[in-house]
């Protein structure tokens, strides 16, 4: 079930990284520009979020970016606002926030790594975020095996504890999906803190600063070559209900 909750709320896409993991196979085509089912993700990234109500989408772009404009200039969707930043350097996952600042009119704003997916209803997100009057919400994904990544410890309110970095762990638990809400004072204090919105700026926060919603729907994120390969089988499963 959808509705317009995105409707007043501006959407950030971060898609500039170098896309290191996949390169060897997507070669000179941005991650977010992958082949999924013989469309570029972006296709359905897009009316992911139009099936919410998006009206305004921010890409944040940097390797490749002149193949992501193209593709965006030549791909309008009708009622939806696209704006684009491209940074000079990289400038990390905190940097890139900062980066597209200026174009942010919203409070709160949602911000989503341009490779990530998770089967999540952005109505109940936003829902989230204004109950627990949140700073900053994170959506995390319940997944089976962390090996592959940092984990986000949780209290029964929702609130983060921690944030812990990549073990060798394979047990299940919680991870950052790339996924947040941020209100404006949030975002003031990425714009002070180093590249990386990961480790310099969650791992930093104190405990119950920013709270959680998790999730345990499909998680993918598109910039690993496994995941890649999975794509068409899971997003296959939403294509006919998310494009119309």
């Amino acid at each position: 079930m959808t509705s317009n909750c995105l409707q007043n709320i501006d959407v950030v896409v971060l898609a500039g990284g170098l896309g290191t993991r996949i390169s060897p196979i997507l070669k000179d085509t941005p991650k977010v520009l992958a082949p999924v089912g013989g469309q570029p993700y972006l296709v359905f990234l897009i009316h992911w979020l139009k099936n919410f109500g998006v009206r305004r989408v921010i890409f944040g772009l940097g390797h490749l970016a002149d193949a992501v404009s193209e593709f965006l200039d030549k791909n309008p969707i009708e009622g939806i606002e696209f704006a684009i930043v491209i940074e000079d350097k990289p400038l990390g996952t905190a940097g890139a926030i900062a980066n597209v600042r200026p174009e942010i009119r919203s409070n709160p704003v949602l911000i989503m790594n341009g490779d990530s997916f998770i089967d999540v209803n952005f109505c109940d997100f936003v829902a989230f975020h204004e109950l627990k009057k949140s700073e900053g919400s994170i959506l995390c994904a319940n997944i089976a095996n962390l090996s592959r990544y940092g984990t986000v410890n949780i209290d029964s309110e929702s609130r983060i504890v921690a944030f812990k970095e990549k073990t060798i762990e394979t047990n299940s638990g919680f991870i950052n999906a790339g996924i947040y809400l941020f209100n404006s004072n949030i975002l003031n204090e990425i714009e002070n803190c180093g590249p990386s919105l990961e480790r310099d700026y969650f791992q930093k926060q104190p405990s119950g600063r920013l709270t959680a919603m998790s999730v345990e729907g499909e998680f993918l994120d598109i910039g690993t070559p496994e995941d890649l390969l999975r794509a068409p089988t899971i997003l296959g499963k939403y294509w006919d209900n998310i494009i119309k």
